[in-house]
């Protein structure tokens, strides 16, 4: 009898320790083919820029390659579909952004629920927004716009990347805290090359698919979102400078569909926070005007679901709705 239970308790610790250990050798393993990173925006938009960035260190350092796939449109909630049903292997990951979080009120009939269908992996970097308008506006300054734009309503044309995006967003909450009326214009691709040739006059736009234009002059930087000027941008004055209480800041992330596996998304956050850590990755990312934004994985998960509840208000409140 007793070698008989022996015999079983170790057949029963065996039957524990196969899994760890076939959880560590999946982890191991990972990835042995390419991984596709689906981007719901254009290319040359700030989370294509930021995620490619991203793709190319996790290429480097884990052994295959991390693919960009461009799928915008819908507010990027056709990319977020996607991903988010894609199988659960840690092969089909996603570029995240706040956006995300806004389409969660913003659209109503959503095929997924992002809180509970992603899988949050690693935090990559924060998004500071900046006040851009066209040179051949005549205001230089948040006083001499807000004026401008209140002695000529309706007539300043607002870009963004589409209806309910970040841009858009911060640009009604910018509208109902100065009380100006500008028109929006949803882009589905990149509005740069329009509000550089003055067809659009004004955009709340991230900080790293504008920074070249405003130093190259192209562009004119009267603000920045955040709530102390940037050291990218040192002689930009923040918006709040001018209309206290204005401060916003984005995020740039990698998620991944529910249930991959812990030990998957474990080595995806490690590596990627690797990068944050890498000296030279950290000059390109405040070559853009971003910072690193290094997450657990939970950390990350927290801010989600932050995010989903404010801008479900600013939402609500303004009665944005989806086209």
């Amino acid at each position: 009898m007793e070698f008989r239970r022996r015999r079983f308790l170790r057949l029963a610790a065996g039957a524990t320790v196969l899994p760890i250990l076939a959880e560590r050798a999946r982890a191991q393993t990972y990835p042995a083919r390419p991984v596709r990173v689906i981007v719901g925006f254009p290319a040359g938009n700030s989370p294509d820029i930021i995620t490619r960035l991203t793709c190319h260190y996790l290429s480097d350092h884990l052994g295959q390659q991390f693919v960009v796939e461009n799928r915008p449109g819908a507010g990027s909630t056709i990319a977020t579909e996607a991903a988010l049903n894609a199988a659960p292997d840690g092969y089909t990951l996603l570029g995240i952004v706040m956006s995300n979080t806004i389409n969660v009120s913003l659209y109503p009939n959503l095929k997924y629920d992002f809180g509970r269908d992603l899988a949050p992996v690693a935090g990559i970097a924060d998004a500071p927004y900046v006040v851009l308008v066209t040179e051949s506006l005549p205001a230089k300054t948040v006083p001499e716009f807000i004026a401008f734009a209140r002695a000529n309503p309706g007539k300043i044309m607002m870009a963004s990347g589409g209806t309910g995006t970040s841009t858009h967003v911060i640009g009604e909450m910018f509208m109902m805290m100065a009380k100006v009326s500008l028109v929006h214009v949803p882009y589905r691709g990149n509005f740069m090359p329009d509000l550089i040739s003055g067809q659009v006059q004004v955009s709340f736009a991230p900080i790293p698919q504008s920074v070249e234009f405003i130093r190259a002059g192209k562009l004119r930087a009267l603000a920045v979102t955040t709530p102390s000027r940037l050291a990218s941008l040192p002689d930009v004055p923040t918006v709040a400078e001018f209309l206290p209480g204005f401060t916003t800041t984005g995020w740039y992330g990698l998620g991944a569909p529910r249930n991959t596996p812990p030990e998957i998304v474990g080595r995806l956050n490690q590596t990627v926070n690797g990068a944050l850590a890498d000296p030279k990755f950290k000059e390109q990312l405040a070559g853009l005007g971003v910072n690193p934004l290094p997450m657990t994985p939970a950390e990350l998960g927290k801010l989600i679901a932050a995010d989903i509840d404010r801008w479900a208000k600013v939402v609500k409140f303004a009665g944005i709705k989806a086209e």
